[in-house]
């Protein structure tokens, strides 16, 4: 038998302005989609894009919504560490937003708790794509996407070095 290997992510690196374009695009997208009552971000990457997103639709009623499910680079047991304020209900007229959607697993927790909120990502991946409404860029399933808050500048190896190639 055969040990089944890792994945193998395509690392993909986001600037900070390019951060701020893409969650001001996401705004421009949700902009006709209101008046919100309010903004929830998801903690604890949604919270840039969700500072981003309420400046520019002028939301000023912000809430969290803290779930966690990565250790490192992978998917572990769903935590909800923080819920949301009573007076949210059913999430109708909120607007929560993310950094991404990955395999939806946040996304299907995100709409238990809120079935009626609109959910508002600035990435989203192949699998998790279908849960949520608004989105502005698709990435590809193995493509691990570097925040400007997870990395530090330093030398890389040239991609030639990274990939197996067929000899």
């Amino acid at each position: 038998m055969s040990e089944q290997q890792p994945p193998v992510y395509k690392p993909f690196p986001v600037s900070w302005e390019e951060l701020h374009r893409y969650s001001k695009a996401l705004a421009w997208r949700l902009v006709q989609m209101g008046p919100w009552k309010g903004l929830i971000a998801i903690t604890r990457g949604g919270m840039v894009p969700a500072a981003i997103v309420a400046r520019e639709l002028e939301i000023r009623t912000i809430d969290t919504l803290s779930i966690a499910s990565y250790d490192e680079q992978d998917q572990g047991k769903l935590h909800v560490l923080k819920n949301v304020k009573q007076d949210v209900g059913d999430g109708e007229g909120w607007l929560v937003i993310d950094d991404l959607v990955d395999t939806g697993k946040t996304a299907r927790a995100v709409r238990k708790l809120l079935p009626q909120a609109h959910l508002g990502t600035v990435y989203a991946k192949p699998d998790g794509r279908p849960t949520v409404d608004t989105f502005v860029t698709e990435v590809s399933q193995d493509t691990w996407i570097l925040f400007p808050w997870d990395t530090e500048p330093q030398a890389t190896q040239p991609i030639w070095k990274t990939v197996e190639r067929p000899r």
